[in-house]
């Protein structure tokens, strides 16, 4: 038993260590690339685990570019995985750019994976246009009448524009503002509700997709839906906001003139005052004039006749309505 299991221990780590060494000897991925025709060493690919590349994605993506057609060579594979790159998605672009006759070079086709662009799909865009709907967009024609607009607008991805061009965000937001300029442009919404396209035409006009990364093939309006009426709803508001300053201009008016007579009448008070004051210093005068003999008896009593003519004069000259 005891040599059974030396045995046994033998086996065991004979087939780990057997699995590690086709691990770091890749055996069976060298068959597969010398079947297929690409030419690569087993030294080769013990030195791409060392700089940690898997080979099986270099010798696949080899393989497949092999039977495509295609030369690309392992350093430049390499390289592009070492720097951050996806090899497949540019192999498999490659090959679909190289069916469909686009002309797709391997480094344009690293700048654009780099840069973060999905390079198979922009490959795919390219030879299968994409429709963005547009969110709804409203705009107010001169009569005032708010429209509300959908578009579907057919985009095909530029290649020589993908690293540096604009996303599909700023096609939108283009497309968005034509619709808005065209519908505002337009002298009644009667004339946009019949005729649709004209949106299209104006907007497709544009060149929209200047320094995009998509060139846009057509711009159809799916829908345009009668909003409010902006033009009533401004001048009713304006209305309603001349009233108010109307109403606070003529409320100071009213406080004012209620200032104003709050005013005269404390002057009319004071002047009464003044009146009642002065009247009460006559009594003290008379008197004052008979102890010195400035004035007399008879000069009294005239006085007095003068005032009670005076007071019979000024009651005959009243209107009827005024007397007491």
């Amino acid at each position: 038993m005891g040599s059974m299991g030396v045995v046994i221990v033998w086996i065991i780590v004979s087939i780990i260590g057997l699995m590690v060494l086709l691990y770091v000897i890749p055996i069976g991925l060298w068959f597969q690339a010398q079947v297929t025709g690409v030419r690569i060493s087993l030294l080769q690919l013990i030195v791409m685990r060392w700089r940690k590349v898997p080979p099986s994605v270099i010798v696949n993506a080899m393989i497949i570019s092999k039977k495509a057609g295609l030369d690309l060579k392992r350093d430049d594979l390499e390289a592009h995985y070492l720097a951050g790159g996806h090899v497949q998605p540019v192999v498999n672009a490659l090959v679909s750019a190289s069916k469909a006759n686009l002309g797709l070079e391997y480094n344009v086709a690293t700048a654009i994976d780099l840069a973060g662009r999905d390079i198979l799909e922009a490959v795919h865009m390219s030879v299968n246009p994409k429709i963005i709907n547009t969110p709804p967009v409203a705009a107010v024609a001169k009569d005032g009448i708010q429209l509300i607009a959908k578009a579907r607008v057919t985009v095909r991805a530029s290649i020589e524009n993908l690293v540096g061009g604009a996303g599909e965000e700023t096609v939108l937001a283009r497309v968005g503002e034509g619709i808005v300029s065209s519908i505002g442009s337009s002298i009644s919404h009667k004339s946009v509700l019949e005729n649709p396209d004209s949106i299209s035409k104006v907007v497709l006009a544009k060149g929209l997709d200047a320094g995009t990364a998509y060139e846009i093939l057509s711009i159809d309006i799916a829908d345009v839906d009668v909003g409010k009426n902006i033009g009533a709803e401004l001048q009713e508001n304006q209305a309603s906001a001349d009233l108010k300053v109307a109403e606070a201009k003529a409320e100071e008016r009213r406080a004012m003139a209620v200032a104003h007579e709050q005013e005269m009448k404390a002057l009319a008070q004071e002047m009464r005052a003044r009146v009642i004051e002065a009247e009460a210093e006559i009594p003290k005068a008379i008197s004052q004039a008979f102890r010195e003999g400035n004035l007399g008896i008879m000069d009294y009593y005239n006085m007095k006749n003068i005032m009670a003519d005076t007071e019979m004069r000024e009651s005959i000259s009243k209107p009827p309505s005024t007397k007491s």
